[in-house]
């Protein structure tokens, strides 16, 4: 059950980013093994002054189409995690042609009692989920 956050700097028509949270999801769906209908994606535009994303010394310039994914998600193996990464660079670039320099990820693991779904439960511990 990842939660998706993607931030990008305005800009970009509906078309192009509802293709970016589309290409995203199915990627989700297979390299991170979560299940059809589980889509939680939230995405935020940004003035460019708002987005300040340097290279960390990587020798990386970013352009404005720079993407950022931030998921909340249970563990994942890392082989998962770098099939992720690498496939949806892959299908960025090729569909929307985003350069994978502009391309950054973030996964922050949790467990199951980090996680409501609605109605002050915790839907993974009740077995509702």
């Amino acid at each position: 059950m990842p939660l998706m956050r993607i931030d990008v700097i305005k800009g970009h028509d509906e078309t192009y980013l509802k293709k970016l949270l589309k290409i995203a999801y199915e990627v989700q769906v297979g390299t991170l093994n979560t299940p059809e209908g589980d889509r939680y994606q939230i995405l935020t535009q940004h003035e460019p002054f708002e987005m300040q994303i340097l290279d960390t010394g990587l020798g990386i310039e970013r352009t404005k189409d720079i993407v950022v994914f931030n998921l909340a998600t249970r563990p994942r193996a890392t082989k998962n995690k770098l099939q992720f990464y690498q496939q949806l660079s892959e299908r960025l670039n090729e569909e929307l042609g985003i350069r994978k320099e502009d391309i950054m990820f973030s996964l922050v693991p949790n467990n199951d009692d980090d996680w409501s779904f609605g109605n002050g439960e915790a839907q993974f511990l009740n077995g509702k989920l």
